[in-house]
């Protein structure tokens, strides 16, 4: 199954076109987040864009402070929304792993040279506890969430839960850097005994033939036990993680980086001064 039709993509990039003038800002990466990207997608799973953009040198002098979001809930079937280079910096200095997992879709729509210099800065800023608690979160908010009104497990729901799981478990076994987003990657790259990886292999087909909002009748034991012990294993190992803080090295790097993009990439003309830069998007 195609994880992007050719006339989605159209629409997609008409729409990304469409922000940049309506915002007069300049995009700089964007991509597909969620399960087209993550690899198990249903034939009705909806598109979710994400994307990281800069605004012009005289957006960030004025007095009225802009939002640093932009979002367009197009519709059911299509999601857009992207941060400002400037809070999307900050997260990734904060330890936050979004950044790092966007810039590693498989998906994209848009990319400009300096998405490899973000790339770099999210590889070396990423700190294992701030992003092994992140993924503990999200792994233990999708657990809760898995049986569905009928007493069987949502499929969507549990692949939403294996993924955090076996992320935490590659970062236990890496130590440093970002795992791969999209789940035949970090099935590679992540050591689980064989039969485990052919039954989720065996449910990630199952999962892209029915609907989101599928569930297995029966369920699956040895993934749930599985499951169970690598949350385990997460709380074990990040409680013995020490805490680092983010280096002043890499705060200099982050800060270079934004000057260098705002001064050279954005080439929008001066925002218009009756614009209202505090609506919604």
């Amino acid at each position: 199954m195609t994880a992007v039709s050719p006339q989605m993509r159209a629409r997609i990039e008409g729409e990304l076109a469409r922000i940049e003038t309506e915002e007069q800002a300049t995009i700089l990466f964007a991509i597909e987040s969620g399960s087209r990207a993550w690899g198990f997608h249903s034939g009705d799973s909806d598109y979710d864009v994400r994307f990281v953009y800069a605004r012009p040198v005289d957006w960030h002098l004025s007095l009225l402070p802009g939002r640093d979001v932009i979002e367009r809930p197009l519709d059911d079937e299509l999601d857009i929304s992207g941060w400002d280079l400037r809070k999307a910096l900050n997260l990734m200095l904060s330890g936050n792993a979004v950044i790092g997992e966007w810039l590693r879709s498989p998906l994209t729509y848009r990319r400009l040279p300096v998405t490899d210099d973000l790339m770099t800065l999210a590889t070396d800023v990423l700190r294992p506890k701030p992003a092994g608690w992140h993924y503990l979160r999200l792994m233990q908010r999708q657990k809760a969430r898995l049986i569905g009104p009928h007493g069987g497990v949502r499929l969507k729901r549990l692949f939403y839960t294996v993924r955090p799981a076996l992320t935490l478990r590659w970062l236990r076994r890496h130590g440093r850097g970002a795992a791969p987003m999209d789940m035949p990657t970090l099935l590679a790259e992540t050591d689980i005994p064989k039969d485990m990886h052919a039954q989720i292999d065996a449910l990630t087909a199952l999962k892209m033939s029915r609907p989101e909002a599928g569930e297995l009748e029966e369920h699956p034991a040895d993934l749930l036990a599985f499951l169970e012990g690598q949350e385990q294993a997460a709380e074990a190992w990040l409680a013995a993680t020490p805490q680092q803080p983010v280096s002043p090295e890499h705060i200099a790097a982050a800060e270079r980086l934004h000057r260098h993009v705002i001064h050279s990439v954005t080439s929008s003309p001066t925002p218009n001064p009756g614009t209202d830069r505090t609506r919604v998007l």
